[in-house]
């Protein structure tokens, strides 16, 4: 069973505030090196260097997933820290961080360079507390989390390393709130087709466009329900050549969410219906799946989520557990134990002026080493096959 929290806290929180300053400043310098969702080659080799640095062994696979290995106690299980290294920010963005009365503001500082930071300074912090963790623990820097990343470079870490028993996801700006819930999504591009032909010369015939816009309606009209919470959206519509053209093609771009799985299908199989009942005539239909992210849950009250919700409050931080689509998703739906958390707080994500407070970092740097700390030693208690316990990771 692991340890409890408080007697650590004096110590660990010594810790925090000795490595607080070079997590920050290696934030700082993670922020400046461009890392869009599909080109995160060169924020991937930094990570994989530092990793190497530090005298940890490297695996760094085809996508650009980085993955550094702590050694524990003991290597029957793997605890998975795992920070993406991506942004949302097209390459040529202005990268500039700067400092200002307290915050570090900047594109992507706080999503995800604090996290990616924060994971890549956990040795560090476990050096000063002169503390071997008791499960080998996976430091983990993975690319595609982002946008239409569709998680795939947890999929593929997950995928790689079958003796993975427990995942925390680690995010700059979201410190007090503890994800357990995942969020899952499909994303769909729709596209119409007609004849076209010339706005005066062919009136008559059927638009790709006008064809779409009911459909949009109609998608907007399909009900969803407020629980489990459910979502839909059309984030982007384009088609048309001219204003004189009978479009010949438009697509949208829809984003269905639920935290329900069976909700989220019946969801897409109303959207697919409406979308068959918009072809017709001279108008066709294609579906294109752009994404699909698992839903799920880790229970509320599975040893996981509680050791971060105890963690949290021997910080004197009440914590707040939420649904959200993190990293996380790959791994609770697969059954393994997992939750998301946050370095510091902060504001403005997916935009260019994005913000973090400095003041709480040294407070979430103390709750990931202890977090990951406890998880280890819960990992370390269950006997590779033994049921699940209160006091093992289930």
């Amino acid at each position: 069973m692991a340890e409890p929290v408080a007697p650590r806290v004096a110590a660990v929180r010594a810790a925090a505030e000795r490595v607080a300053p070079r997590v920050i400043e290696l934030a700082t310098q993670i922020a400046t090196i461009p890392a869009p969702t599909g080109d995160e080659g060169a924020r991937s080799r930094f990570l994989a260097d530092l990793f190497a640095s530090a005298g940890l062994a490297v695996e760094r696979d085809e996508l650009g997933d980085v993955v550094a290995r702590l050694p524990g106690q003991s290597n029957e299980r793997a605890l998975l820290l795992a920070a993406h290294l991506d942004t949302v920010f097209p390459a040529g963005t202005d990268l500039l961080v700067r400092e200002e009365a307290g915050l570090l503001r900047g594109p992507g500082i706080g999503d995800n360079s604090l996290g990616v930071a924060a994971v890549a300074m956990l040795p560090e912090m476990l050096r000063h507390l002169g503390v071997q963790p008791a499960t080998d623990i996976l430091l983990t820097g993975n690319v595609g989390e982002e946008g239409l990343g569709n998680l795939r470079g947890m999929r593929a870490v997950v995928d790689a390393h079958p003796d993975i028993g427990a995942a925390i996801a680690v995010e700059g700006q979201t410190l007090g709130r503890v994800t357990h819930i995942a969020v899952g999504s499909r994303r769909l591009r729709i596209t119409l087709r007609g004849p076209g032909g010339h706005s005066w010369g062919d009136y008559g015939r059927p638009s790709a466009i006008h064809a779409l816009g009911r459909l949009i309606t109609a998608l907007a009209d399909l009900p969803v329900p407020s629980q489990p919470k459910t979502s839909l959206n059309v984030g982007l519509v384009s088609g048309g050549i001219s204003v004189n053209t009978i479009a010949p093609a438009a697509s949208c771009v829809v984003d269905m969410r639920s935290t329900d799985p069976e909700e989220l299908r019946r969801l897409a199989d109303r959207v697919e219906a409406a979308v068959a009942a918009s072809a017709g005539g001279e108008i066709s239909a294609d579906v294109e799946e752009l994404g699909v992210r698992p839903a799920g849950q880790t229970p509320p009250g599975s040893p996981i989520v509680q050791i971060a919700t105890e963690t949290l409050a021997a910080l004197g931080i009440e914590a707040v557990c939420d649904a959200s689509s993190t990293d996380a998703n790959i791994p609770i739906a697969r059954g393994i134990p997992a939750v998301c958390i946050g370095i510091t707080r902060g504001g403005h994500a997916h935009r260019t002026d994005e913000f973090i407070e400095l003041a709480p970092v040294p407070l979430g740097l103390a709750q990931l080493a202890l977090l990951t700390l406890q998880v280890s030693e819960a990992l370390a208690s269950r006997a590779p096959d033994a049921p699940a316990t209160n006091a093992a990771i289930s």
